[in-house]
């Protein structure tokens, strides 16, 4: 069973920070041999939300969610991860879906991005998202800009 949390960062723990750091570096630059700051100074800044998915007290899936302050802009999802242990068991839909419900929640009126490693197009496409950029190399990994737009149910 998972426990689900959607937190304002102003509500994230210093040790549910630090389990949501700790799975980010673990798969994004260990896991995918990708040396890069994770640590980018978005975590706690205005609007953030952080979606994180607990099993026996271990965090296993989590979201980053950044509200731009140019009303302009979309809504950004993105650190989406599942940790290696639970993988195949469905939690990335269940993570993505409760990314995109809390965006539908807290900003209606805003389209949505995504930057997606470019072999996960068709996992995303399954909520709303669509292409919007060439494959493009983010950390030597290929990656595609995707978005949905307002409205999309």
């Amino acid at each position: 069973m998972i426990r689900w949390q959607d937190l304002h960062h102003s509500e994230l723990t210093v040790a549910e920070l630090y389990a949501a750091l700790k799975l980010r570096c673990e798969v994004f630059v260990v896991e995918q041999t990708c040396p890069y700051l994770d640590v980018d100074g978005d975590d706690l800044c205005g609007e953030n939300r952080h979606i994180l998915g607990w099993q026996d007290e271990q965090l296993v899936a989590y979201a980053r969610i950044l509200k731009n302050e140019d009303e302009l802009q979309p809504v950004v999802i993105g650190r989406v991860i599942v940790s290696e242990q639970v993988r195949g068991e469905k939690l990335g839909q269940q993570l993505m879906q409760r990314a995109v419900d809390s965006c539908l929640r807290h900003w209606p009126q805003h389209a949505l991005y995504l930057g997606a490693q470019a072999h996960l197009q068709h996992f995303y496409g399954r909520f709303g998202f669509a292409p919007v950029t060439d494959v493009y190399d983010e950390d030597g990994i290929p990656h595609i800009g995707m978005a949905r737009e307002v409205g999309q149910a």
